[in-house]
């Protein structure tokens, strides 16, 4: 039967779920975590305007994701880091500038990300990133990537101050989870796509808590290594790896008759 072209290439936009995925997905959360804080809280931006900035870039970055024809890294983690660093400064806004609060904030994020979720599997009958084939889905899988990053950093910064762990003891208890949620994919057979999405979501909150580890000061529970060494940091873990999966990418995927189009 021949196959939609269309759905082909929906498909191949996103990656490959490997153990570089996720160190990629928890470096890009980790580093939208500090950059976000540098913009809203070193640079002095402020939190509503960071918010409308950041979300301005993210727009941008999904707009191309969007319009391309199959999957590139590089735009693919751009978009990622834009829903992390417009999560971060977005969930600040609610909790402080708004004054819901961690716990508040939480809730709501995940109330909303619950109804993308139930409305996905509702509609289309699984929440499998494998099986994006629709503009509908991927649509889908982009708001659920956005509302689980802002929700990751309510949930991180209620571990870190309201919960009264701290920086570490958040950052350690949501790895804690994400090794537990390891441990479930290799020795159950509980369902790989319920799996997945609660390590995407806690992955989050572990960048929200890892980076705050790593930019606080010693005296909250930090290393002191600040928002802008921090970024940097990270910033270029995350390129290399975007550059090694780009060459590897260009070596493996077959030659479509719509690369040209791009």
């Amino acid at each position: 039967m021949n196959q939609n072209p269309v759905q082909t290439v929906l498909r191949s936009k996103i990656p490959q779920i490997t153990l570089g995925f996720w160190v990629m997905k928890i470096c890009a959360t980790t580093l939208g975590e500090t950059a976000g804080d540098l913009l809203s809280m070193t640079l002095h931006v402020g939190y509503a305007v960071s918010s409308m900035i950041l979300i301005g870039l993210f727009a941008l970055a999904f707009a191309i994701q969007l319009i391309a024809k199959t999957y590139y890294p590089l735009l693919y983690w751009l978009v990622i880091l834009a829903t992390s660093t417009a999560g971060t400064t977005l969930s600040d806004y609610m909790d402080r500038t708004l004054g819901l609060g961690y716990a508040e904030g939480s809730l709501i994020l995940l109330s909303a990300l619950a109804a993308i979720l139930s409305y996905w599997r509702l509609s289309v009958g699984s929440l499998s990133v494998q099986s994006i084939a629709s503009r509908k889905v991927e649509l889908l899988y982009w708001f659920a990537v956005l509302f689980s990053n802002t929700l990751g950093t309510a949930l991180g910064d209620f571990l870190a101050d309201d919960s009264g762990l701290g920086f570490m003891g958040g950052a350690l208890l949501v790895a804690g989870a994400l090794a537990l949620v390891t441990l479930l994919a290799f020795g159950t057979r509980i369902s790989r796509v319920i799996l997945f999405w609660a390590a995407f979501v806690l992955t989050r909150p572990f960048g929200a808590t890892f980076g705050d580890v790593l930019t606080k000061g010693n005296e909250k529970g930090g290393l002191g290594f600040g928002t802008i060494g921090s970024s940097l940091v990270l910033a270029s873990i995350l390129g290399c790896m975007i550059a090694c999966t780009s060459i590897k990418e260009r070596k493996t995927r077959p030659e479509s008759p719509l690369d040209s189009a791009v």
